[in-house]
């Protein structure tokens, strides 16, 4: 092993990081109920009750920029707008 006095910096902060990693410091326990804990997707019990259907609708371009405009969630803020028209408009 080289001679500390000799070293930068950077090959002491290594050769700490190297020591820090053989010796299991600063790591994580990896069970399996922590493993199962982090799984992909949405968290249980979160999806919501009505499933939305995916389709295809065309808009005027500045219709979709306009909604497009009102920042992240745009297309739920236009999903809420139709189902209010709706219910003003419902035919009997």
């Amino acid at each position: 092993m080289p001679n500390t006095n000799e070293l930068s910096q950077f090959e002491r902060d290594l050769l700490e990081s190297v020591r820090q990693a053989k010796s299991g410091e600063h790591t994580r326990v990896h069970t399996p109920e922590a493993i199962q804990a982090r799984r992909r997707g949405r968290p249980a019990g979160s999806t919501a009750t009505v499933h939305k259907i995916p389709t295809t609708i065309r808009l005027d371009p500045d219709v979709l920029e306009g909604l497009r405009a009102t920042g992240k969630g745009w297309q739920t803020r236009a999903n809420d707008a139709l189902r209010e028209w709706l219910q003003v408009h419902r035919r009997p």
